[in-house]
């Protein structure tokens, strides 16, 4: 890819330049600050090597924030560009030696996340030389560099590998690389680690560089709770759509609608199930069958709201709650964003892998059924029910169609549907 040979190329020349034109005036005791910060960020990724080791083959399809920026990003405050440079390579160099090679991160990544490391670190020294180094930790405009210094890290950073995890994904459009950049805990987490960052650059400058040592019981134990973190949002979510499980779907739905009831709100809940799903897995394998539903998931999450609750059941159905649907008009609302994921879905075409050969699938229809709280039903359980009942209503009406309630439509023959999914 274009944009990962080109970051590569960029580091590499800011790494060579100093050995053309020289690295400027060098701080007092340099040599120190730079033997402990690269000392620092050795101990501390062998005091959690089995935590990074498990966090690291957790991590998927999503930026990997690793903790070794603290000692990063304090170089880039305390030490000239190039020696800041030189620091992230030596702890990224061990990083890539003692976590990522034993978790199967290939080397070609490896060199991308240190060269993006590397632009960072470039760019945050860049800012903090606009202030002379005795007023950096001692003045507001100090205070003021190091901050503009920690979200030009942030940003090169994560900018440089959520682009590249999107344009490498099957969403290359900028809803998603929006969303994979501000939500979720991944950017709070990378701020963190830069904050600690700079705690560790001002007392070791105020005090001393022996004291970055009252930085590791702090950061190994913010190791281990993230780990903890990773570990029960993986429980939670369906391996296959990234979307939540039945089981975490139930609790974080229950917990929406007991907050609707205790507001006087309204809220409904959608079951989705996609038609004739069965012959994809039969003509095409499960693993084709795997990527649709991947895309069918994109689908309906790119056309609810960031707070609406949607998950997988199992199979081909989906299910999502809309709490804060209100009013008489709540339904008609509802029935709205259905038909919204309904003609979204209608009007895909997913192109997969499937050996040498192009695969493309394509007339994916889906039925839906909705119940709205509390005209359908007093709790979670009997709205899934009228939700499901009303959805083989809309099987029976054809399929690639949307009922609502109770009531949607009286019982009858179910209308055959062509298939037509087809190899191109």
């Amino acid at each position: 890819m274009a944009i990962v040979l080109l970051v590569e190329v960029l580091a590499v020349g800011i790494l060579v330049a100093p050995l053309r034109d020289g690295i400027g005036p060098l701080p007092e005791s340099w040599v120190l600050t730079l033997g402990v910060l690269v000392a620092a960020g050795i101990i501390s990724t062998e005091a959690s090597l089995g935590v990074e080791r498990v966090r690291q083959k957790s991590s998927d399809e999503s930026p990997h924030i690793d903790l070794s920026s603290v000692w990063a990003f304090a170089a880039a405050v305390l030490l000239p560009g190039a020696l800041a440079s030189a620091v992230a390579l030596a702890i990224y160099g061990h990083l890539y030696a003692r976590v990522w090679r034993h978790s199967g991160v290939p080397p070609y990544r490896a060199f991308f996340s240190t060269a993006t490391v590397v632009l960072a670190v470039e760019a945050a020294a860049g800012v903090t030389e606009l202030v002379a180094p005795e007023a950096l930790f001692h003045s507001i405009a100090g205070l003021g560099a190091v901050v503009l210094a920690l979200l030009a890290y942030a940003a090169v950073n994560m900018v440089l590998v959520v682009g590249v995890i999107v344009l490498s994904g099957p969403n290359r459009d900028l809803a998603t690389f929006r969303q994979m950049l501000f939500c979720g805990d991944e950017a709070v987490l990378e701020f963190a680690t830069l904050s600690m960052g700079a705690l560790a650059a001002g007392a070791m400058a105020a005090l001393g560089p022996a004291y970055a040592v009252l930085v590791l019981p702090p950061l190994i134990v913010l190791h281990r709770t993230v780990l903890v973190r990773q570990l029960e949002e993986e429980a939670s979510v369906d391996g296959k759509t990234g979307l939540l499980n039945a089981a975490a779907w139930h609790a974080r739905a229950g917990r929406a609608l007991r907050r609707a009831e205790r507001e006087g709100g309204h809220a409904t809940a959608l079951v989705l199930d996609l038609d004739h799903f069965k012959l994809v897995n039969d003509r095409y394998g499960h693993l084709v069958g795997d990527q649709v539903l991947a895309a069918v998931a994109d689908a309906v999450r790119a056309e609810v709201r960031e707070g609406d609750v949607v998950g997988r059941f199992g199979g081909e159905e989906f299910v999502v709650l809309l709490p804060g649907v209100v009013g008489e008009d709540g339904r008609a609302v509802a029935a709205a964003v259905a038909e919204r994921i309904r003609k979204r879905i209608d009007s895909m075409c997913v192109d997969v892998l499937d050996g040498p050969v192009p695969l493309m699938i394509n007339h994916l229809t889906v039925s839906i059924g909705g119940a709205t709280f509390p005209r359908d039903g007093a709790d979670l359980g009997r709205l899934l029910e009228v939700a499901d009942t009303a959805m083989y209503a809309a099987k029976r009406a054809g399929r690639n169609t949307v009922r609502m309630g109770m009531h949607a439509v009286p019982n009858g023959p179910m209308v055959p549907r062509p298939t037509p999914y087809r190899r191109t």
